[in-house]
């Protein structure tokens, strides 16, 4: 008592202040500047984000007062904890060596494996018995992904080895990934007609009757992601492939107590930390009553089943190491919200096939995150936050305004043949490309900071694989630093037959300005893999003259002020014009004529397009 009365004395003296005066003091620091242009953030999701979010903002949220393991699910699935599956994907190209591995790799902390295998194989009853071989498939997950036209034999054989092993069905967990929706976005065309694939999903859907925890299906909404969708497009989308095959195959009479459980998302996890945990979470409240439409018998088949994969979208092959902090931030969001599974993509794994060690940090980093983080302890720990239920709602409700535009042409699969879902991907990616290569949005080590001393000579294939036969526009994924890699890879295999080119930062004049141009010019040219020759700044424009001879360099960029320019920029253009490309830092708009009469061409400045005007500078440099 005598605690409680402290405490309402404590609180006495600080009374409770209103939103409005919150407002009134931003305002009166913003000094007349606009509170929604200066504070309020538009993201590319269509969400307006408020620079602060009080206990009234929670009002009119619907789910608030539902509880984890509830319908519709936002707060998650588990009751009693917030545990999930550590995945780890093996490539099966040798079925001996991939069973050496998983024991190996299991007797390491992974609890799921997830075998890719052979799309050229056809595999039989003893090949899969071989590749599960000492596997005790009761106490971990086995995910198995193949070429859809294996599907129900792959499926076939695995019923087979867990009647044969006496296995107890109660217990197998796992999932097969057929997903002919998304075969037909990434090939289009479905791979033995649409009828025929919608077929084979009763016939799996038959087989994982017997399996009440192991699904057949998939709707893989990382290709969203990784073709540059926002996180909106991303669920939306995923949500309209979900809802597609819930019509096409309760059309064909099969319940939807049995198709919606055997159904299986497999979503990206980006960088955008917060947005993530609400995608997740958001994703569940809507597949529930996407489900729930349907009539199933128990709000329980409404659950959505989740695994997350890290991200291929912002993964890089220069400064790989940084890779590592992405999917650690990534795997945080994704485990905070709740999902069912995870991959972490080893930091390497854009430039070489995974090492061993990049293997191992990908188990250990979720491990981490268990073991001694105990992000396994606390269900939905995001829960009440003023900010995330915000965003829950936020993307929410424009992934189901998205989903609803797809629904009124008539599904997923006349959205695809109309070519809606590629298109408005496409024009997303465009903008994000656009904002990388402008430098609006940073891919640290690619796009601003580079490592200098990092270079690349070895074969990479950087271009995508192009795809044959299609009948209709597909998606690619691809990389968003992709196009400075190009870029940077280009130089570094100049390099390895000529000098690389130089770039001589000429420093003279105002301290302040430049310092600061300098260290601009440095990351810019950086960027494609130039050498870099800095200087603490000469006293005279003869000392700069001189230096720059004496290095021979292919681009001699001049840092000063924009008054000095005009002063100094003449002679140094008449002396090295013959044998470097004059540039200048910055873009001195009152004395950009009187530049440009001189004869120098180029300006770069934070508004320039970086990529585009490095592929110039490449050209210039015949660079190819």
């Amino acid at each position: 008592m005598d605690h409680q009365k402290n405490n309402e004395k404590l609180f006495s003296e600080f009374p409770a202040v209103s939103t409005r005066e919150w407002k009134k003091i931003i305002q009166n620091d913003l000094k007349g500047a606009d509170y929604e242009k200066k504070l309020i953030w538009k993201t590319n999701e269509g969400i307006d984000v408020k620079p602060f979010y009080r206990k009234e903002d929670l009002a009119g949220l619907s789910y608030q007062s539902s509880f984890p393991g509830d319908f519709p699910y936002v707060r998650g699935n588990k009751i009693n904890n917030n545990d999930w599956y550590i995945r780890q994907d093996i490539k099966v190209k040798d079925i001996d060596k991939a069973n050496a591995k998983a024991l190996d790799i299991l007797m390491k902390g992974v609890n799921s494996l997830g075998l890719i295998l052979d799309e050229k194989q056809n595999y039989t009853h003893e090949d899969i018995d071989e590749l599960l071989k000492n596997i005790y498939a009761e106490i971990i997950e086995i995910n198995f992904v193949c070429n859809p036209a294996a599907a129900i034999n792959i499926m076939q054989i695995f019923y087979d080895l867990v009647v044969q092993y006496n296995r107890d069905f109660q217990k197998i967990h796992g999932s097969l990934d057929y997903d002919p929706l998304g075969y037909l976005i990434l090939k289009g065309k479905f791979f033995s007609g649409q009828d025929d694939c919608f077929e084979s999903c009763k016939d799996l859907i038959g087989i994982a009757c017997h399996f009440p925890f192991f699904t057949v299906l998939a709707v893989n909404g990382l290709i969203f992601h990784n073709s540059g969708s926002t996180i909106v497009e991303e669920l939306a989308f995923s949500l309209s492939a979900g809802a597609e095959y819930l019509t096409q195959l309760t059309e064909k009479g099969i319940s939807v107590d049995k198709i919606a459980p055997n159904i299986k998302f497999n979503f990206a996890v980006g960088p955008d930390y917060f947005f993530e945990i609400a995608k997740f979470r958001a994703a569940r409240l809507l597949w529930a009553h996407i489900v729930k439409a349907y009539e199933p018998s128990n709000t329980e088949f409404t659950k959505m089943n989740i695994h997350a994969v890290t991200s291929d979208w912002n993964k890089t092959i220069y400064d790989t190491y940084v890779n590592m902090l992405r999917t650690t931030t990534e795997s945080m969001s994704a485990i905070i919200a709740g999902i069912d599974s995870l991959t972490v993509i080893p930091f390497d794994n854009a430039r070489r096939e995974a090492s061993d060690f990049s293997e191992r940090i990908a188990r250990s980093q979720q491990l981490l995150l268990k073991e001694e983080s105990y992000l396994d302890k606390v269900v939905d720990p995001s829960a009440g936050s003023y900010y995330i239920e915000n965003l829950t709602d936020g993307i929410a409700g424009e992934a189901w305004k998205l989903f609803l535009e797809v629904e009124s042409k008539g599904g997923y699969i006349e959205a695809v043949k109309q070519g809606f879902i590629q298109k408005r991907i496409k024009e997303t990616a465009r903008k994000r490309d656009i904002a990388l290569a402008k430098r609006k949005k940073i891919l640290l080590g690619t796009n601003q900071y580079p490592n200098i001393n990092e270079h690349i000579y070895e074969k990479l294939t950087l271009s995508d694989e192009s795809v044959e036969n299609a009948l209709l526009d597909i998606l690619t994924p691809y990389r968003g630093g992709q196009a400075f890699e190009q870029l940077r890879y280009k130089t570094d295999q100049y390099a390895r037959e000529n000098k690389r080119p130089k770039v001589f930062l000429f420093i003279y004049g105002n301290l302040a300005k430049q310092i600061a141009r300098a260290q601009f010019s440095s990351n810019f040219f950086a960027c494609a893999g130039f050498e870099i020759i800095d200087n603490l700044g000469f006293k005279t424009i003869e000392d700069g003259i001189k230096a720059c001879n004496n290095n021979n360099p292919d681009i001699v960029v001049l840092c000063s002020s924009d008054e000095e320019y005009v002063t100094i920029a003449q002679e140094i253009f008449d002396k090295l014009k013959e044998k470097s490309i004059i540039v200048i830092a910055g873009y001195p708009k009152e004395y950009i004529d009187e530049l440009k009469q001189i004869g120098i061409r180029h300006f770069i400045h934070i508004h320039s397009n970086v990529l585009e005007s490095l592929r110039s500078f490449q050209r210039e440099l015949d660079i190819e």
